[in-house]
């Protein structure tokens, strides 16, 4: 029945669940568990994980176990135990590094070393996928489906749904439309939506560049404190301004906007990041105590969305060589790297110093 939802719309479905503090239930060749984000459980859920008498655990990733001094023995995520007189506050303080200086000692935790972990990995995948803190409270399932049919939940088969996960999603234009601008009049925003359900990402086209040549092109993500409310922590809206200043004074350009800020971690993790920096920690410091890699981001939007327009060479105004790498591993040519050194203030020095530093950027 062509009524029943699709894989992407199963995936998009499990993803809004999780951020609203829903349980959903993950299927796979080894089993199926109940998952509920650690973020938003409240005590009757967990209460009602525990109910079903398999034992919970909180699922972590390497990095948010390594400041926790928890054994990761299935490499990337740690499986720790939930005590059966655990609370929320307890499962928080062990997702949450906010309280981390206050309350150093979490411990001891056990964690778990047996048994496969696919299903406990793509949880906090989607976790991360939803943009809430990447720690997944997990229990086994039995008999999954009509579990999941009875409490009226979301389910996702996570090997159908593996190369959802892993590649790229396909990007589909919308609407596009003429966008005079202040800093260039003959402007064009495309307007391009995800399958998965996900935010949608927009190129910006000053002028009308030839197809044929190498485009003045930027991978610019969004950054809702800098490009819009100006902020002096990060070079994000100078970098903005500067890059569509570069095209409007070229007469072309795409300069394409892609919703992924905080470096993929979306703006609630950013804002947590920041009160991390605050404590004394940098950028890359602080997204690893909240369990993310230095950058979550997927580059290959980008590409996707510019062999839709009709490009197959750039010249990337960048400083990040990751950028660059990507492109040309996605088939878009990189024929110049065009630096963009702008936005450095007192207040983001340090910032753009650990960039160079730990991210390799080119300032």
């Amino acid at each position: 029945m062509s009524l029943l939802p699709t894989l992407p719309e199963r995936l998009a479905r499990v993803r809004a669940d999780l951020r609203m503090g829903a349980a959903v239930v993950l299927t796979g060749q080894h089993g199926a568990v109940l998952a509920l984000g650690a973020e938003t459980a409240t005590a009757e859920r967990l209460d009602d994980l525990r109910a079903l008498g398999a034992g919970v655990v909180l699922v972590l990733t390497e990095r948010r176990a390594t400041t926790l001094k928890a054994r990761a023995y299935d490499g990337d995520i740690a499986r720790v135990r939930v005590p059966d007189d655990a609370d929320p506050a307890w499962v928080r303080a062990l997702a949450d590094p906010a309280d981390d200086l206050i309350h150093p000692m979490k411990g001891p935790l056990l964690t778990e070393r047996d048994g496969d972990a696919s299903l406990h990995r793509a949880a906090v995948q989607l976790a991360k996928d939803a943009h809430i803190l990447p720690a997944i409270l997990v229990t086994p399932l039995d008999d999954a489906l009509a579990f999941a049919a009875k409490h009226e939940l979301a389910t996702l088969d996570i090997d159908s749904a593996a190369s959802l996960l892993a590649e790229s999603v396909p990007m589909q234009p919308v609407v596009q439309a003429r966008l005079p601008m202040a800093l260039a009049e003959a402007g064009r925003l495309h307007i391009y939506r995800p399958d998965d359900g996900g935010e949608e990402h927009y190129a910006i086209e000053i002028g009308k560049p030839d197809r044929a040549k190498p485009v003045l092109a930027r991978l610019h993500s969004a950054c809702f404190t800098g490009d819009v409310l100006g902020s002096l922590k990060c070079d994000c809206g100078a970098q903005l301004r500067g890059a569509l200043m570069q095209m409007g004074e070229a007469g072309e350009g795409i300069l394409l906007y892609l919703n992924q800020e905080g470096r993929g971690i979306g703006l609630a993790n950013k804002m947590r990041a920041y009160s991390l920096q605050d404590q004394g920690f940098d950028t890359v410091e602080a997204n690893h105590r909240l369990g993310f890699e230095d950058d979550e981001r997927d580059f290959r939007i980008g590409a996707e969305i510019l062999k839709h327009l009709g490009f197959s060479a750039v010249r990337l105004l960048t400083n990040n060589p990751a950028k660059v790498a990507k492109m040309e591993e996605t088939g878009i040519a990189v024929v110049e790297r065009v630096p963009l050194a702008v936005g450095r203030t007192a207040q983001n020095e340090g910032y753009l110093n650990t960039k160079a530093r730990k991210s390799g950027h080119l300032l």
